[in-house]
């Protein structure tokens, strides 16, 4: 079991960089494995997602101020501060977002609870939706 907690947290933690990954199929093949394991894979997902944001975040912080990231993520983070960072888990866009985040040195903790947050309550979804499926 240790082997697959391994895989389910590198899965997650790579999908929330600009890696790619397959974290919910990982998710949902851990809970089938071992369905007794709800907590502790919400756990480990949620954190390991919410710290793959995070690396991204500090790659933001290292990109040049002479890089900015597009007007349209500019104007939502004007208009909606560490609170976009809730939807970080989207695909494609939700990768931008951290790194955005870093770019315009927003503050780091602030971030890391919002982000958390938006991974926790991604991965609760998916958990809800595999209940109801079975």
């Amino acid at each position: 079991m240790l082997s697959a907690y391994i895989a389910l947290t590198a899965s997650a933690f790579t999908s929330a960089t600009i890696l790619p990954g397959t974290s919910e199929a990982a998710f949902a093949a851990f809970l089938y494995r071992y369905p007794q394991e709800v907590w502790g894979a919400w756990l480990a997902a949620g954190l390991a997602n919410g710290l793959g944001s995070m690396v991204s975040y500090g790659m933001g912080r290292l990109v040049p101020d002479r890089k900015r990231p597009s007007e349209k993520v500019l104007r939502r983070f004007e208009r909606w501060g560490v609170w976009l960072l809730l939807f970080a888990w989207v695909p494609v866009v939700g990768d931008a977002l951290p790194i955005a985040a870093g770019w315009l040195r927003l503050d780091p903790l602030k971030c890391s609870l919002m982000l958390l947050a938006g991974k926790f309550i991604r991965y609760g979804v998916i958990l809800a939706g595999i209940k109801a499926l079975v």
